[in-house]
């Protein structure tokens, strides 16, 4: 049998949710008996269970508040935009209207003190924030904001993505460049055992080719240019030169069999170690000093994002009502890399709903909490609008 979500709200950002079945939810205004008033740590729980639906689940209120109902270590994958502070009145108030930084910092690190209790150890946290001028000065905001996360709450970065919107808000300034960029960092509870699928985020591979009874990779490379600089090098012993040769066979063997699609040389005294020429510093200066040489090979499957994301802001020239800029482009690598299949996504500050609607159109779980009822509403519209263009045949970005 199949069943919804439904909910109506009883009192002041408390919402009540049950399941309801799907012949019912028409009649829901009106059959109230059909609904089991359950409070919100039941609910959670019973979405937790549900093993057939992808659904989003919505939730009206505060975010510390209904964050404190969730289970310990019970989602995979944390993405969310909080309000900025101070740059504008956000629906239904909130977080962002603090008096000063540091009082908006230290409510928003309450608030991710339960994200570290919620997320599994396994999981990711994506926090995208942007920064705010005050006087002439820019406050520094998403880093004190993250070091404060790793100092005082043991959350470890991963990576410091900058977004670049290629356009910036009206800016009549004089005296500073224009603002174009977004921080948005990567964290984990555990470097070692957190969930990460490369697979579905790496670029589509070039190929090796044969041309001429020769080896050639996805970049051109034949090999010709490195044996002529291993034959004429003053640098390399004789034996050296003989491990070369025999080395770069090797790895012209596998590009031509597709174990690997491309590479690169470096040979003492001809090309620079790639990261320091210090013995002390890097392993690969290290191996360049011990061998004479040493290959960087590229990934057969593609090569991984960088850590500057472009990506357009969302147009908000046909909306009706102003609400947050948040591309889905922005969701699509946390999601594919960081929460595994049948995982739940949760973003706290879910706003338009954004978070959610990509979560479900790539087959995972969400939970959406925000404490503007408005923004739920047109959450919940914007899922719909997106079931109901594509009903029959649901277009799910199966990455699987």
């Amino acid at each position: 049998m199949s069943f919804i979500f439904v909910c109506y709200q009883v009192a002041k950002n408390e919402i009540i949710w049950q399941w309801v079945k799907k012949d019912l939810a028409c009649h829901i205004d009106t059959k109230k008996e059909y609904i089991c008033r359950m409070n919100n740590t039941q609910l959670i729980n019973e979405y937790f269970q549900v093993i057939d639906s992808n659904d989003p689940f919505l939730l009206n209120g505060d975010s510390f508040e209904v964050l404190s109902k969730l289970p310990d270590s019970s989602v995979d994958c944390i993405i969310t935009s909080p309000p900025y502070w101070g740059h504008r009145l956000y629906s239904g108030g909130g977080i962002g209207l603090e008096k000063t930084y540091t009082e908006y910092i230290q409510n928003l690190l309450r608030i991710t003190y339960e994200l570290y209790r919620v997320l599994k150890p396994t999981g990711s946290f994506w926090l995208n924030i942007g920064d705010t001028y005050r006087s002439k000065k820019l406050q520094g905001i998403p880093w004190r904001v993250a070091i404060g996360l790793m100092d005082e709450q043991n959350w470890i970065l991963r990576n410091s993505v900058i977004w670049n919107k290629h356009k910036g808000g009206l800016d009549s300034s004089k005296d500073k460049l224009r603002n174009m960029h977004e921080n948005i960092f990567h964290f984990v509870k555990d470097e070692k055992s957190y969930f990460y699928d490369t697979t579905k985020i790496r670029s589509d591979a070039r190929k090796s080719i044969i041309k001429n009874g020769s080896v050639i990779s996805a970049t051109g490379v034949s090999g010709i240019r490195y044996k002529r600089q291993i034959e004429l090098s003053t640098s390399l012993s004789h034996e050296e030169k003989q491990n070369a040769f025999n080395s770069l066979n090797g790895v012209l063997e596998r590009i031509k069999i597709g174990e690997i699609s491309d590479f690169r040389m470096i040979i003492r005294g001809q090309q620079r170690a790639t990261h320091s020429d210090s013995e002390k510093v890097s392993g690969r200066a290290k191996e360049l000093y011990q061998k004479g040489f040493y290959f960087l090979f590229y990934h057969p499957d593609g090569t991984l994002p960088g850590d500057v994301w472009e990506i357009i802001p969302e147009d908000t020239q046909k909306r009706t009502e102003h609400y947050a800029v948040y591309p889905e482009d922005l969701c699509k690598i946390p999601i594919l890399a960081t929460c595994p299949k049948n995982g739940i996504v949760l973003d706290p500050f879910s706003g338009s709903g954004t978070t959610s609607l990509v979560a479900f159109k790539h087959n995972r779980k969400s939970i959406g909490i925000d404490i503007s009822a408005e923004y739920i509403e047109f959450s919940k519209e914007r899922i719909n609008e997106y079931k109901y263009e594509n009903s029959g045949a649901l277009q799910l970005f199966d990455q699987e």
